[in-house]
């Protein structure tokens, strides 16, 4: 069956605050046929995102039913994940119109005895990303001592920058070149894209290295031989760094791909965004207590920005770095891709 979806972005759709429905716009095409968004209806993706077509924005659940979609998509995160009482009445009129649930919230709602005997009823199921099964649980083994396949992760100047985006544009370059390359989501948009990987922002922190070790592990027994970890979080962000910090030891990089928006100059702490040079050097320096790594390119958030701007911006890491810089959702990810070839072989 073909998946149509209704994306709930409420209050939200925007370029950088409705992550999983912009995202299912770009990498699941064809299966979002309309958005919730009360306070932009009748405008399309395309208004507000700069793509996505004329896929349509609508106000309500009730709204979007004309569109007979199969699949209700939570497409924002809200404030601390957690499900709004308000949502709670929406979930069930999609239940009761036959609409699987899609969800990446830490509110997991397969644990609503409501939900589930809601969805009982009408034949439908509830997928919960953030659900992590026990078998998860496990702490790292240093396994990366024995990998014959090669790890490649995005760490980022902050948080909600682009590394998935970015890691996503490299790792479908790689498949066109024909190289057995495998993507590894590490939250709940990655997770939907690939199909595969663990929402580590769900995991207790003593098992994030492990978790995510395990996924590397059972991609390289289906015998891929370059494997991409989404990146969480910043080392400099004090809410999110514990995430970051479990992604490298699990991971355990072969090469890295910095991430960073020009137009960015302070994190919401009201923090001043490290120099780049800097930032580069502590990512290398925690992996190179273990073995040798290096940040091979730097991958541009340009949003807001011009074609030509974003170029000049390129232009200037360029510069102060000595690596390849460019924005791939814009130019595709070519660049990157060479950079981690050359640097890998």
């Amino acid at each position: 069956m073909k998946r149509r979806i209704l994306a709930l972005a409420e209050g939200r759709f925007s370029p950088l605050r409705s992550k999983t429905a912009n995202a299912a716009i770009i990498y699941m095409p064809g299966e979002v046929v309309a958005i919730i968004d009360s306070t932009k209806v009748g405008k399309t993706a395309q208004d507000i995102l700069g793509y996505g077509g004329n896929v349509p924005v609508v106000g309500s659940v009730e709204a979007g039913i004309k569109f007979q979609p199969t699949h209700l998509l939570i497409g924002i995160a809200p404030s601390a994940g957690r499900l709004p009482d308000m949502w709670r009445e929406w979930i069930k009129t999609a239940i009761r119109n036959k609409m699987h649930i899609l969800s990446g919230l830490h509110t997991i709602l397969s644990d609503n005895e409501e939900f589930v005997k809601l969805a009982y009823e009408n034949n439908v199921t509830i997928t919960d990303w953030r659900k992590v099964p026990h078998e998860y649980e496990v702490v790292s083994k240093g396994n990366y001592r024995t990998r014959k396949a090669k790890t490649i992760l995005t760490v980022g100047a902050d948080c909600n920058i682009g590394k998935m985006t970015t890691m996503l544009q490299v790792y479908n370059e790689f498949q066109k070149r024909g190289l057995k390359s495998d993507f590894i989501g590490t939250g709940q948009t990655g997770i939907m894209i690939s199909g595969k990987g663990i929402a580590v922002d769900a995991i207790i922190s003593d098992y994030i290295a492990g978790s995510i070790e395990k996924c590397i592990d059972a991609s390289i027994a289906e015998g891929f031989d370059y494997i991409f970890v989404e990146g969480q979080g910043a080392l400099t962000h004090q809410g999110y760094s514990g995430v970051t910090f479990g992604l490298l030891h699990g991971t355990m990089p072969d090469a890295m791909i910095m991430c960073v928006q020009p137009t960015r100059t302070h994190d919401d702490y009201g923090l001043p965004i490290p120099d780049i040079n800097k930032l580069i050097k502590l990512h290398e320096q925690v992996i190179e207590f273990f073995h040798p790594t290096k940040v091979v390119g730097i991958g541009i958030n340009s949003i807001g920005l011009t074609d030509e701007q974003s170029s000049v911006e390129a232009k200037k890491l360029e510069d102060k770095t000595g690596l390849p810089a460019i924005d791939t959702f814009r130019f595709g990810g070519a660049k990157l891709s060479d950079a981690i070839m050359r640097f890998l072989k």
